[in-house]
């Protein structure tokens, strides 16, 4: 898919997955096979595969800004996208690298494991609302994500569609809220943009274990959709086509929740 014009640059801020499958990995194979010009700032390494999470060891605040500054400052950035940050220390040092930068935010609000367990603590996410919301184009939350946002359970697509709208009058960000936690034979994701009408998206469930990364893949997929200079409604109907592709090229690795088979993307329809 790259073409021979120069890339969007697109600065991917998010933890390491050791086997490839979500987090920077994923985010720089997304990014460029969409053409775009991965960089990173690792928030954290961790040791994981495709049945579970074995260590975490996560960067200092100043660390992960450091690395921001050194990409930004040198080659630039076109679109970011965000991923898990662990504290509430590494969102204010995030939120004040990222201050006065113009391109736009992807933000994956990475709170609620697959278990149902949260991933950081209530101040953390405290922070993320009062500092980061406000810098994001896009807040990517998936179901239980966003019930956990508004302080309630979210179980079918009327219920998405208030529920988007709502944290986006909130943040002022638009809101993509994601459906593949329903038990719907369809997956249907709601954008809701500021002054605007909700859009639903939709593919028919696509039966297997291997999607690991769908989230990372999808958030970077939009960030390099927008750095291309894609309007944000069309950045998100080819991002998820990049993801449900992705999916269906999965390799089959691993004993539990494989990974995607982002290098075999050729096409977004």
């Amino acid at each position: 898919m790259a073409g021979t014009k120069t890339p969007p640059r697109i600065l991917a801020i998010a933890g390491s997955d050791s086997s490839g499958g979500a987090g920077i990995q994923a985010d720089i194979k997304t990014i460029t096979m969409l053409g775009g010009y991965a960089m990173s700032a690792i928030t954290t390494v961790t040791a994981q595969n495709s049945v579970g999470v074995q260590a975490i060891a996560p960067m200092a605040g100043s660390v992960v800004a450091q690395q921001i500054a050194s990409a930004v400052e040198d080659i630039g950035v076109d679109a970011i996208k965000i991923g898990m940050l662990h504290d509430s220390d590494v969102i204010a040092h995030v939120a004040r690298a990222l201050t006065g930068i113009d391109a736009p935010v992807v933000l994956d609000p990475v709170m609620i494991a697959t278990s149902g367990a949260a991933l950081i603590d209530p101040a953390a996410i405290a922070s993320m609302r009062e500092m980061l919301f406000p810098m994001a184009a896009l807040i990517t939350p998936n179901l239980p994500e966003l019930g956990h946002l508004l302080g309630r359970e979210i179980t079918d697509t009327a219920q998405m569609v208030a529920a988007a709208e709502e944290l986006s009058q909130a943040s002022g960000a638009a809101v993509l809220a994601k459906g593949g936690h329903t038990g719907d034979a369809r997956i249907v994701d709601v954008l809701y943009q500021p002054e605007a009408r909700a859009v639903q998206c939709d593919h028919a469930r696509i039966d297997t274990p291997h999607t690991h990364g769908t989230g990372c893949t999808l958030s970077s997929a939009i960030a390099t959709l927008l750095g291309h200079g894609q309007p944000m409604e069309h950045a998100v109907r080819l991002g998820r086509n990049f993801v449900v592709n992705a999916i269906r090229a999965a390799p089959g690795f691993g004993a539990g929740n494989g990974p995607l088979g982002h290098q075999a993307v050729r096409r977004l329809d």
